[in-house]
């Protein structure tokens, strides 16, 4: 489901990227609430908690819990790449064990070879500043 290329990526992955990107965009060190990461990003509440748990278990995120609690990045989104959340969410392909390849698995090892130069250079730390600068483009100024 990712974007509009020849990459499917489930919808799990998706909203896990989300999810990471709602983390560090956050301005503070307090830790976010599910239930508004659900709302910022448009997804499904239990769906991201099922998500959420996941990444903790994988030492991307920690929570906290009380009234106070919620979710925060374990580690600095500069050292977290766009590729390892991928691959935590997905897993890694599996590859044949035949020793015999024809064009088209090795046209597909190329393609592979390729979104992974992309997605393992790119930081979720990137990913914030890229999305702010984009946001920051479209405010309306009001002056006269």
């Amino acid at each position: 489901m990712l974007g509009p290329g020849l990459i499917n990526v489930s919808v799990k992955c998706e909203y896990a990227l989300r999810a990471v990107l709602d983390l560090a965009l956050a301005s503070n060190a307090d830790p976010i609430r599910i239930a508004d990461i659900a709302t910022r990003r448009r997804i499904p509440q239990k769906f991201l908690e099922t998500i959420l748990s996941d990444l903790r278990k994988q030492g991307f995120l920690e929570s906290r819990r009380g009234a106070e609690g919620g979710y925060l990045l374990a580690r600095s989104p500069d050292s977290i790449t766009v590729g390892e959340v991928v691959r935590a969410v997905e897993g890694g392909r599996s590859s044949s064990t035949t020793e015999e390849h024809g064009p088209i698995e090795f046209l597909w090892s190329e393609v592979d070879a390729a979104i992974a130069s992309v997605i393992d250079h790119k930081t979720i730390a990137e990913l914030a500043r890229e999305w702010r600068e984009r946001q920051s483009q479209f405010v309306p100024n009001w002056e006269i």
